[in-house]
């Protein structure tokens, strides 16, 4: 690309907005999904939303390819800019504008690290729900661009459903402010949400207004051990059939807890093929009585062990076991072929049935975590990296994942997006009328192709 024209920008917008610096490039040119790796020509890091539209009204007009960025910490290459051009970082605009008690509302800028502005929110009383692993590092912004989501979106939602305006800047630079700080609005369509998960294609997000709830006053956990991945699922069904709806509800299997008692030396991890986790929130009273039938339940689904926690500090005591089984997985050395893969509920024993099919087929660990209680599994499929043969194996694992997950109904990814690791799938994935909808989206909005180039649309 001519920098000539990128000199122009630069010139045109605050000192330091835009940097063709080494060091920004190389650090702006991948996310955490290991084999992308794109160098784009310049970064651009405004401050502002009007600096914002500067940017993106001179690349609209020019056709400069622009990749929007959170807090790069994606697992699917979202944030790569596999065209180059300019990554355009949001991280500076990383202010928390607004917090409404009496509203309920949180007004803030997409740059904001998302466990931050949870425990500021939680300060004052309030609850902003949903809790992507990644919160100690990802950005609200990046949480909107995927539709994050997390452990507790079985009982609360995702990402999408707290949010009740945005302010997005399209491709051409124009400032477009949807929703509102209501927490209902019928006033045409809803456009704030129609921008939730579209990972960049459509424009760049400045300002978030987001919903927020009471706190609960107090919680409880229960964290059981089970004989094999289908006892745990059928006990998961046994909690629904009474009907309770727990707040968050996660399980690994005997190659993640192996893992995690080599890295832990955490004797809840041993004597075991599966761990559940379950979290329960709201008045105590309630909360301590649900809990002791839960407990029931799950003895009388064959737990071989039981552990129970009340109050924030024995429950956090309890989810740092669960903190530990990504970081487990990366201390084995395998590659972690890493696919958030969501199927239909009824689905939860056969699925776990099929990867162990799946694991004696290919001469390969799966491991599969996450949460259970909605069907999104993270599923790993673990290879050596050094090992053609396995890698290849792998790769063949994954495919066969993704087919029969489709199959199921499924689909390919629950919260981490397309990006460009589930690029290969996208056609298999979605129907030819879906994706002729996407393209007129896309086409609408954003004719010139400038926005994240080279990804599903």
């Amino acid at each position: 690309m001519d920098r000539s024209s990128l000199l122009e920008l630069q010139q045109s917008l605050p000192e330091g907005v835009l940097t063709f610096d080494e060091a920004e490039l190389t650090r702006c040119a991948k996310d955490k999904w290991q084999p992308g790796f794109s160098m784009p020509a310049a970064v651009a890091l405004p401050r502002t939303t009007e600096e914002v539209a500067r940017i993106l009204r001179f690349a609209d007009q020019r056709r400069i390819p622009v990749t929007p960025r959170g807090a790069g910490v994606g697992y699917c290459g979202g944030a790569v800019p596999a065209k180059g051009g300019i990554v355009l970082s949001v991280e500076r605009m990383n202010k928390i504008l607004e917090i409404n008690p009496a509203d309920f509302v949180v007004v803030t800028q997409p740059g904001v690290i998302t466990a931050q502005l949870q425990e500021q929110v939680e300060a004052k009383g309030l609850f902003y729900p949903p809790d992507p692993a990644g919160r100690a590092e990802s950005s609200i912004g990046g949480n909107v661009s995927t539709n994050a989501g997390g452990p507790r979106c079985l009982k609360y939602g995702v990402t999408r459903d707290y949010i009740l305006g945005l302010t997005v800047v399209l491709p051409d630079g124009t400032i477009c402010k949807t929703g509102g700080r209501t927490h209902k609005n019928k006033t045409g369509f809803d456009l704030a949400r129609f921008f939730v998960g579209a990972e960049g294609l459509l424009g760049v997000v400045t300002e978030i207004i987001l919903k927020v709830i009471p706190l609960p006053p107090f919680r409880s956990c229960l964290s059981a051990g089970f004989a094999s991945m289908p006892d745990a699922a059928e006990a998961i069904c046994r909690v629904f059939e009474a009907g309770f709806l727990p707040s968050a509800m996660e399980l690994g299997d005997a190659f993640t807890l192996e893992a995690a008692w080599k890295r832990t030396g955490n004797p809840v991890f041993k004597g075991s093929k599966a761990h559940l986790i379950l979290e329960l929130d709201g008045q105590e009273s309630s909360v301590r009585g649900e809990t002791e039938q839960l407990a029931h339940i799950l003895r009388n689904a064959h737990a071989l062990s039981l552990q129970t926690a009340n109050g924030t500090a024995e429950c956090e005591a309890i989810w740092d076991v669960r903190r530990e089984f990504s970081y487990g997985l990366k201390d084995t050395g395998l590659k972690k072929l890493n696919n958030d893969i969501v199927i239909p509920r009824g689905k939860l024993v056969e699925f776990f049935i099929f990867t162990d099919q799946l694991q004696k087929k290919y001469g390969i660990p799966v491991a599969c975590f996450g949460h259970a209680g909605d069907g999104n599994i993270h599923t790993n499929v673990m290879v050596a990296p050094d090992d053609p043969r396995q890698m290849e194996a792998g790769k063949k694992a994954v495919d066969e994942l993704f087919h029969q997950v489709i199959a199921w109904e499924g689909k390919i990814t629950g919260e981490h997006g397309i990006g460009l690791a589930k690029l290969p799938w996208w056609n298999t994935g979605t129907s030819p009328e879906e994706r002729e909808l996407h393209r007129r989206v896309k086409q609408a909005l954003d004719p010139n192709g400038i926005m994240n180039p080279g990804k599903f649309v």
